[in-house]
């Protein structure tokens, strides 16, 4: 048996003679692995190649700190801290050496192309406040824990890809069985950015990401919800302005800290369907 991981090493030319060889009788073998390989070969993308022509600015150091605190959980998960612990400076300085911008810039395409899985119980560092707020929903937690990963200058990367947005857009009706329209936010001064199909709690989570004239990124989130409905109310959650509400078994968080833009005005224009669908 070969998983997705030894194939990828196969496309990318990274494995053995030997293991290569084995990979070659697997797909000899079985149709479905095959199809597995084109895909592969079909999505490479020579992102160093791609960017080293651009003109770029330097990465900012709000994803510098996010890449350390993903690394530090991971490692604090695996149990890769148990062994020689180095100091939290040189941890950092050896975490952040070396990240070039179109490493960045892949990443925030990465995590806008694919599902994400996020797991309750396991927030991104740094988000204890948020974990520990009673006043909070465990799903808006994790959405907050999520939303605190990108920066304003990754999502601008984001392009828009009228096919991919409306094979999302369909998706989201036809298997996630959201009757969900996409608000146009231009009027409040919002640069529709990109949506995302996460999970949480085995559920689906929408995640809209917009961009403001000024400021972090905001995003619209939403998933299930059977409760009855419930008026917009805020929170302040972290660094985060979070405006809450339930509305014909759909539960909506307006996230974000934007410096032009009233969230809770924004939030019950949206619930009250005062703006206009995008697609």
């Amino acid at each position: 048996m070969i998983d997705d991981a030894q194939l990828l090493a196969y496309v990318d030319g990274e494995l053995s003679a030997e293991d290569c060889d084995a990979v070659k009788v697997a797909l000899s073998q079985s149709v479905g692995a095959r199809a597995k390989v084109e895909l592969l070969r079909a999505s490479r993308v020579d992102y160093a190649a791609a960017f080293a022509s651009r003109p770029l600015p330097p990465v900012p150091e709000s994803l510098r700190q996010s890449i350390d605190d993903l690394i530090r959980t991971h490692r604090i998960q695996s149990g890769a801290y148990h062994t020689a612990p180095q100091p939290e400076r040189a941890r950092h300085a050896h975490a952040r050496r070396g990240i070039p911008p179109w490493l960045a810039a892949a990443c925030a395409a990465s995590a806008f192309a694919c599902g994400v899985l996020i797991r309750p119980g396991v927030p991104a560092a740094g988000s204890t406040q948020t974990a520990a707020n009673p006043d909070v929903s465990p799903w808006v937690t994790a959405a907050i824990a999520y939303q605190k990963l990108f920066t304003r200058e990754t999502v601008a990367y984001v392009k828009d890809d009228a096919a991919t947005l409306r094979k999302i857009v369909s998706d989201i009706r036809e298997h996630d069985h959201l009757p969900l329209r996409i608000p146009d936010l231009s009027s409040a001064g919002l640069t529709f950015k990109a949506v995302q199909r996460l999970r949480f709690d085995d559920k689906p989570l929408l995640q809209i990401v917009y961009l403001p004239k000024s400021g972090p990124p905001v995003a619209l989130c939403v998933t299930k919800d059977s409760r009855p409905d419930h008026p917009v109310g805020m929170r302040a959650v972290d660094t985060f302005d979070v405006a809450m509400w339930r509305q014909a078994e759909l539960s909506y968080a307006l996230i974000g800290n934007p410096q032009d833009v009233n969230l809770a005005a924004l939030a019950n224009r949206i619930s009250n369907s005062d703006v206009t669908p995008l697609f």
